[in-house]
């Protein structure tokens, strides 16, 4: 919600970030990809897949494929992450049933190894809310996975991190999100 955005623009504001927040689901304008310096791309309820019915989505997959051939930092979170795989030449797809609540990943030794990883464990808490999922990139490397879907986590280069679980929400997120749920599967 808009406390949720408030509370991580004062806290990247405090850490010396500049960050603009582009709402594309509300018609915000996509930025130019040499206007910006890194992107952090989160979910949204709509498939990476359904350009038709959300146009967007095809110009958010060629800024994040210009991000990173600039070699721009980019996160891409459950949606983000597909859209990123997209952006990288893979395909985007619903999975066999949906992947929700509380759960866990499993690093692939790279995984163990990676800076974005190294020393937190073999297996990790997640939030999952997804249940569509994407082949791996040629070229890219796989982080983690889950018991229902493999690609959970990938790495692009050494500057794009596609994380399909969630990994933002703190105690007031989660109390936004608590009612959304299917209930039962948290």
């Amino acid at each position: 919600g808009t406390l949720d955005l408030e509370h991580e623009l004062f806290a990247a504001g405090r850490r010396g970030l500049d960050v603009e927040v582009r709402r594309l689901d509300l018609e915000d304008e996509i930025p130019e990809a040499d206007h910006v310096d890194g992107l952090v791309v989160m979910g949204g309820p709509f498939g990476a897949y359904e350009e038709d019915s959300y146009p967007f989505l095809t110009k958010e997959c060629s800024l994040l494929a210009a991000a990173v051939r600039r070699g721009s930092p980019v996160l891409g979170v459950c949606l983000g992450a597909q859209l990123l795989a997209k952006a990288l030449g893979c395909k985007v797809f619903p999975g066999h049933g949906a992947e929700v609540g509380f759960g866990s990943i499993a690093l692939t030794q790279a995984g163990q190894q990676d800076p974005l990883f190294a020393e937190m464990g073999n297996v990790l808490p997640a939030f999952h809310w997804h249940g569509d999922t994407f082949t791996l990139p040629e070229g890219a490397v796989l982080l983690a996975s889950s018991q229902m879907y493999a690609q959970q986590a990938f790495r692009f280069g050494s500057r794009a991190y596609g994380l399909q679980f969630h990994v933002e929400p703190d105690a007031d997120t989660w109390a936004a999100w608590r009612n959304h749920v299917p209930k039962g599967l948290v």
